[in-house]
């Protein structure tokens, strides 16, 4: 995954305040927690005048093949003369009056780009506006950087502090059983446990990640009635509305440069929170167009061979394995997977729902390969989600959208599902420094347990953990001692070659079947290791009778030949076909 510096140290500032490491220290606290990274990489650099400035008058260019902009942009003082920049541009999303990032004549970014003025269009541009991509941000780029009204009083000055280009971006590996940590609620935590620091779960306090719930109303009563099908395994399944949104609101720069450096692009406001959740908490949401869905939800599994067009615009045969959620005009959304195209938010939309669930994560897995359709979203679903994060999850964007877009959350919510009830683990408090050969405290195990969220219950020799719901992948005592050597330091267990002990030499079943083995090659035998699989029509070639035991066997699905896709219930068939193997190149005296 990738993920800011900033943004980690950010998070945890809010209960560590000044706390702050170097690019270099904090790869190598990752490593400490057992999360390789695949590198890590400051933002480029770029040189000479990078300035804030405002747009202030836009003249439309027709004449050419695409549409281009002839801007004056005011940059202040920092061109000497405190005239108006003319400046050519074909980016669309900024307006009138709007502030952006500009790269004076004499300036030079990221690629050994440099800035000069130049003909172009017919008019001289002095200067350029900038991209997040541009300025090394991230390769995902959806027009020119556009700030907000905060930096008003700062035209003219110097962008990089403003916009944060002194930042790193880190790319871990998440391991498969690890899906906690596509998120910066769980690598924030990593990190924390790394440098021993305390940690504020997102989670719980949205205000460690800078986001205001408190005006978000308490859920009362329904929003849409829901009707889940059993078969789909479906665990959770939550809406909740926004109406009367400004529809021409955009994606503030603070919320695209986090989507950037996570490696995507920004599309619209509501569909960029839903992707900055994600990211923030490691929580996938769908969101919907309101006013485009008619009636009722229904989440089912689809009908072979039924058509849908997913939001990349492919219209897609499904399986009567994938899990869609419906409205009365048909598919809306392929589970866990991707939306569709026809409830997707648009320039027109003021209604959006917002949709968090927890999917089978075996359905989804499949689903996804079964169509070639690997989406952030997928990647987290097979990994396991926490069950209790979609009510936090759907507050979460709402608060986000009200405060960006304006518009009212709506009181009602559908919640289906409960978050299953984590049975507790017995485990021995001596077990950890056993398997380690390092003594561990008890007063270390069970901090080191509570450190990953566990709740531990103190019954003297043996605890009682309950695992936190956000981690899935705990299911046994051993599973326990991997977290407290994890985080206490791999690097401190020793390494010690094991004395063995003393043997008898072999037990009789042994020298019995070595024997056997040696009287056998002694008279003449070889003895060969038959594969385990046969020709799919050996037994009909057998003439064997259709009650006959050897008949009973085991199809495989994915077989490496296909004509040999069942398990030999019989070494015969395997055997019989190495003899014929050797007289076919004139090996007619053989015992096998």
């Amino acid at each position: 995954m990738l993920i800011s510096q900033d943004w980690v140290t950010r998070i945890l500032g809010a209960k560590n305040p000044g706390w702050s490491v170097s690019a270099a220290d904090m790869d190598s606290g990752f490593v400490r927690v057992g999360f390789e990274t695949e590198g890590y990489a400051a933002v480029p650099e770029s040189t000479g005048p990078l300035v804030i400035g405002q747009v202030v008058e836009i003249e439309e260019l027709t004449q050419f093949k695409k549409p281009i902009r002839y801007c004056q942009v005011n940059v202040g003082q920092a061109n000497g003369t405190g005239e108006l920049q003319g400046i050519i541009c074909g980016a669309r999303n900024f307006r009138l009056n709007d502030y952006v990032v500009v790269a004076l004549p004499g300036s030079e970014l990221p690629g050994g780009f440099k800035i000069a003025a130049r003909e172009t269009y017919d008019h001289i541009s002095n200067g350029m506006m900038c991209s997040g991509a541009e300025l090394g941000l991230g390769a995902q780029a959806n027009g020119i950087i556009v700030l907000g009204d905060e930096v008003a009083d700062k035209v003219g000055e110097d962008a990089r502090p403003i916009i944060g280009l002194h930042d790193t971006d880190f790319d871990v590996n998440i391991t498969p059983d690890r899906g906690y940590a596509l998120s910066a609620r769980g690598l924030s935590r990593e990190i924390a446990s790394a440098f021993d620091l305390e940690f504020a779960d997102i989670a719980q306090d949205p205000s460690a990640a800078g986001i205001d719930t408190s005006a978000v109303p308490e859920a009362q009563g329904s929003l849409i009635d829901v009707t889940v099908a059993p078969e789909t395994k479906a665990q959770r399944f939550g809406l909740r509305k926004v109406s009367g949104i400004d529809p021409q609101a955009r994606t503030p720069f603070w919320l695209e440069r986090e989507l950037m450096l996570c490696g995507q692009r920004s599309v619209n406001l509501p569909t960029d929170i839903t992707n900055y959740v994600m990211l923030l908490l490691g929580a996938p949401m769908h969101a919907f167009d309101a006013n485009v869905i008619q009636g009722n939800l229904v989440v089912r599994n689809a009908a072979e061979g039924e058509k849908f067009e997913t939001l990349d615009h492919v219209k897609r045969e499904l399986s009567a394995e994938d899990v869609v959620i419906c409205d009365d005009n048909g598919i809306q959304s392929l589970a866990g997977v991707m939306g569709g195209t026809t409830s997707e938010i648009s320039a027109e939309t003021t209604d959006v729902v917002f949709e968090s669930a927890i999917w089978d994560p075996i359905t989804v897995a499949r689903t996804s390969r079964r169509h070639k359709l690997s989406s952030e979203s997928s990647r987290r679903f097979e990994r396991g989600v926490d069950p209790a994060i979609v009510e936090v999850a759907l507050d979460t964007a709402c608060a986000l959208l009200q405060q960006l877009a304006g518009g009212t959350i709506e009181k009602g919510r559908t919640l289906i599902g409960d978050v299953a009830k984590r049975e507790p683990i017995a485990l021995r408090t001596a077990k950890a420094s056993e398997y380690a050969g390092v003594d561990y405290s008890r007063e270390t195990v069970i901090s080191r347990l509570e450190e990953v969220g566990c709740t531990v219950a103190d019954e003297g020799e043996q605890l009682q953990v309950t695992p936190a719901t956000w981690r899935t992948d705990i299911a046994m005592d051993v599973d326990l001692v991997e977290e407290i050597l994890r985080l206490e330091g791999l690097e401190d267990i020793p390494a010690v070659l094991p004395t063995p002990a003393g043997g008898r030499g072999l037990t009789p079943a042994q020298k019995r079947r070595r024997a056997i083995g040696h009287g056998l090659a002694y008279a003449g035998y070889a003895e060969v290791l038959p594969a385990p699989f046969v020709a799919n029509n050996t037994f009909d070639v057998w003439c064997l009778d259709k009650d006959d035991a050897r008949r009973r066997t085991v199809e495989v699905q994915n077989p490496l030949e296909a004509d040999k896709a069942i398990l030999s219930t019989t070494l015969l068939p395997n055997m019989l076909e190495a003899v014929a193997r050797n007289v076919a190149r004139g090996r007619s005296d053989l015992a096998l």
